[in-house]
Parts: C-alpha cells; sequence; structure tokens
C-alpha cells in the first residue's frame, strides 16, 4: 500500500481532498525500526509527529528509580508525539518497538503549514489532543483509587480490547506477549505484585498463563475486580 492509500484511512487526516494529501505525502518520511530500537528518548527535542504504519510500540517514563512507567502500548494506525506538535520542546516519553515496526513520520513545521489550511484537520488533532486528556486524567484517576490487582485486571482487559484474538472457545489470547515489568508498568505496580495477581487470576480461572503468553478464559471474573 502507497504511503497516500495508507494516510487516507488514518482518522486524523478524515477530509483532506487528494491535494492536500499530495501535499501530505511529499513530507512523510518511512522508517523500519527492529523490536527493541528506540524510536524517540524522553527529554530530546521533539520534531515529528509519529504514525504507525506496522507493528506496536510501547510509550513509558522512567522513574527516578529508573523504572518504567507503561503510558501506553499503540499499534496500527496509531499516533504518537502528537502534544508536541504545537509548542515544540522535548519528548515527554520514549517509545521503543515491541515488535518490528514500520513508522511514519511528519515534521512538526511542514504539518502545522498543511493544518493552517485544512480547518477538518485542525479539528480532528483538538479531538486527538482531548482523547490523550481524558486518558491521562483517568489513568491519575485510577492510580489514586484503586488497588494493584484491580489495576492489573484493568490492564489485561485493556490488552484483550486492543489486541486480543477470539479462539474458538471464546477465549481471547493477547497477540503481543509483554515481560512481566512490562506489564507492571502499565498497570503502575512492582513484577512482584503483577506476578501475585496473575497467579491469583489463574486460580480463579479468569486467565491461563503460558510463559508470556496471556490467554483471558474469562473476562467477566476480571471484571469482577473493577466492581
Amino acid at each position: 500500500m502507497s504511503i497516500i492509500e495508507y494516510l487516507k484511512k488514518i482518522p486524523l487526516f478524515v477530509g483532506m481532498n487528494n491535494d492536500e494529501l499530495h501535499k501530505l505525502e511529499r513530507i512523510t518520511k518511512e522508517r523500519t525500526y527492529k523490536k527493541g530500537s528506540a524510536i524517540i528518548v524522553e527529554g530530546e527535542n521533539s520534531e515529528n509527529v509519529f504514525i504507525i504504519k506496522s507493528g506496536k510500540v510501547k510509550i513509558f517514563k522512567t522513574s527516578s528509580d529508573g523504572r518504567e512507567i507503561i503510558l501506553d502500548i499503540k499499534g496500527k494506525s496509531k499516533i504518537f508525539a502528537e502534544v508536541t506538535l504545537f509548542e515544540g520542546g522535548t519528548n515527554p516519553a520514549t517509545v521503543v518497538a515491541l515488535e518490528d515496526c514500520i513508522i511514519l513520520s511528519i515534521n512538526n513545521d511542514d504539518l502545522e503549514e498543511i493544518i493552517k489550511e485544512n480547518p477538518d484537520m485542525a479539528l480532528n488533532i483538538i479531538k486527538v489532543l482531548n482523547k490523550r486528556l481524558k486518558e491521562a486524567q483517568s489513568r491519575i484517576k485510577n492510580m489514586a483509587l484503586n488497588d494493584t490487582y484491580v489495576r492489573t485486571a484493568q490492564a489485561l482487559l485493556k490488552l484483550m480490547e486492543r489486541y486480543g484474538i477470539e479462539t474458538e472457545d471464546g477465549a481471547f489470547e493477547l497477540s503481543l506477549k509483554l515481560t512481566r515489568e512490562e506489564l507492571a508498568g502499565l498497570a503502575g505496580t512492582s513484577r512482584e505484585t503483577v506476578s501475585r495477581a496473575l497467579s491469583q487470576f489463574s486460580k480463579e480461572n479468569a486467565i491461563k498463563v503460558i510463559g508470556r503468553k496471556i490467554i483471558i478464559l474469562d473476562k467477566n471474573k476480571l471484571k469482577v475486580w473493577l466492581s
């Protein structure tokens, strides 16, 4: 699929005509990243907005004691680093490829010029940023009010919604294999606590763990932890 055909499918660019899409294509660069490669690094100058053409990435901040606090895991067609679009500055988080990825990048200054000519795109940007704000507020509330088992259950359900592959028996196998440290970073807790939570969920026959593979056997049993 050509870059312009792919850009047409991105919600951010809905409403753009062919001339505008061709302008966008000319300023879009494509690059391949191997699993484990850093795409952007927290604290470095921000110059681009990125779109995932294939693969998955994790977005995280590093705490003062060196722990990864995972803010999100994103897959195909998702955008990241858009929060620095209009003001520039430094990257607020690090983004690393969870698997081999093809990433599109668009220079902030070049994209701003196109946005000025396209009110629909400006509105789409506002909607994306508003969604990010709501997600951040929800995460802060979650960290403040819920215990670690609840947060682990929430993390598993969120991963199931995004990356779960339904099997013939109605279970959901997660299509990405996270380490215990990565799952702990996503739930905002320690590796040891996540291991205890997974053990408890396994005893309840809510999930099945095989190495790094997690199969959600009964999502309703996980949802009970949220009530």
